[in-house]
């Protein structure tokens, strides 16, 4: 694993072969951007859920746990801009790739300026999406930059805590069983328990309520799951 710093928008790639992932690497602090590289898909996908980049650069053949695979795991838990390589031109390739959940789809070999073209492309439709901000009653959150904020005030979320409370205000006024908040926070092979999710909304409360043990934001639905109320 690599990591580069160096200001601005953060970019994970996600790529076996060294030579270019440091290239790539390497021309993208040029242009500012803050890089974190990984040589399989295991590693990826857990900086991706962990280091929350502002743009995934993924490679479809990958040791551990392939390219698609990641994408789709990714996209139940994330909507970061998510960029495909492979060397695989066919028109079904493509669309597998993409119905996966990527936003594009770059061909190998291709030019050092149609590469950093689709990523400026894909970082522009991210910060213009209106669905980058998510609002409920004193809340509200940043679906970019990664932040909560109640009552304008910056919240202190984990990761984890984050994706939960974006999930549930996405979702305001329906119930979530525990099985499908594992499944889109965790991912599907999460093997640990349901309680899991009860302990985060613990913690989740403890951060957003004014009175924890009488909530009014996240709501338990007996048996069930939660739901959130605005």
């Amino acid at each position: 694993m690599v990591l580069l710093t160096e200001t601005k928008k953060s970019i994970l790639i996600i790529e076996d072969d060294e030579v270019l992932q440091q290239t790539l690497a390497y021309n993208l602090v040029r242009e500012g951007y803050t890089v974190i590289s990984a040589g399989d898909g295991a590693t990826g996908l857990d900086l991706a859920q962990t280091q929350s980049p502002d743009l995934v650069i993924l490679d479809v053949m990958l040791p551990q746990l392939d390219g698609l695979s990641v994408c789709r795991l990714l996209r139940r838990q994330t909507d970061v801009p998510i960029i495909l390589l492979t060397a695989r031109s066919s028109e079904v390739d493509k669309i597998i790739g993409l119905d996966t959940g990527a936003d594009d789809y770059i061909t190998k070999p291709f030019g050092l300026g149609e590469f950093l073209a689709r990523i400026r492309v894909a970082l522009r439709r991210k910060a213009t999406d209106p669905t980058n901000q998510l609002e409920s009653g004193d809340l509200s959150l940043d679906l970019i930059g990664h932040k909560a904020y109640k009552n304008r005030q910056l919240l202190n979320l984990s990761t984890k805590e984050f994706a939960l409370l974006a999930e549930l205000i996405r979702h305001q006024g329906m119930v979530l069983s525990r099985d499908l908040l594992l499944t889109k926070i965790w991912g599907y092979d999460y093997q640990g328990e349901s309680r899991t999710v009860d302990v985060h909304i613990r913690w989740l409360r403890e951060k957003i309520e004014q009175n924890p043990s009488a909530p009014q934001y996240i709501i338990t639905v007996r048996g069930i799951g939660y739901r959130f109320e605005g």
